[in-house]
């Protein structure tokens, strides 16, 4: 079965010339999708960007945790493992070779709170499950690792 996703991105960095040149234009982007809020994006800094809007490194970084998140909580519903707490603190590695470059990997950091004790073993191995479940991860061309963490309650 295919699901298609659709959103408007726009340019908002024109300061009157457009892009004359390489400082005269901004890197601001505008993302809108159906009856969502719009996201403010930009490039990173070192790419002339806005710090204080998202950049797309940190969205692919979000976008994995998230799946990963979510295809965890559903294993966890599978397996009889009640999470009560989940977060994660994501780290990634891009490599800049001339103009372009790629991430090398992305390592996904969670911490999960389960209500019992007798999970943890269960909770810490569906974590790889949940990986091969995610279509973002699936769908990347670099190593997405996992350093789970799993207490009890």
């Amino acid at each position: 079965m295919d699901h298609h996703y659709a959103l408007e991105v726009a340019w908002q960095g024109d300061r009157g010339t457009g892009t004359s040149g390489y400082h005269d234009y901004g890197r601001d982007v505008l993302v809108v999708a159906e009856g969502k809020a719009p996201l403010e994006g930009s490039a990173d800094r070192p790419f002339r960007g806005d710090p204080s809007r998202w950049n797309p490194e940190e969205l692919l970084l979000a976008a994995l945790s998230q799946c990963h998140l979510l295809s965890y909580l559903h294993l966890a519903v599978v397996h009889g493992v009640v999470v009560t707490a989940y977060e994660d603190s994501p780290v990634g590695t891009m490599r800049q070779e001339g103009i372009g470059g790629r991430f090398t990997e992305v390592v996904l950091r969670p911490r999960v709170v389960v209500a019992d004790a007798t999970t943890v073993a269960t909770a810490l191995r569906i974590h790889r499950d949940a990986s091969e479940a995610c279509f973002i991860a699936a769908s990347v061309a670099f190593p997405v690792r996992h350093e789970p963490v799993v207490v009890p309650a």
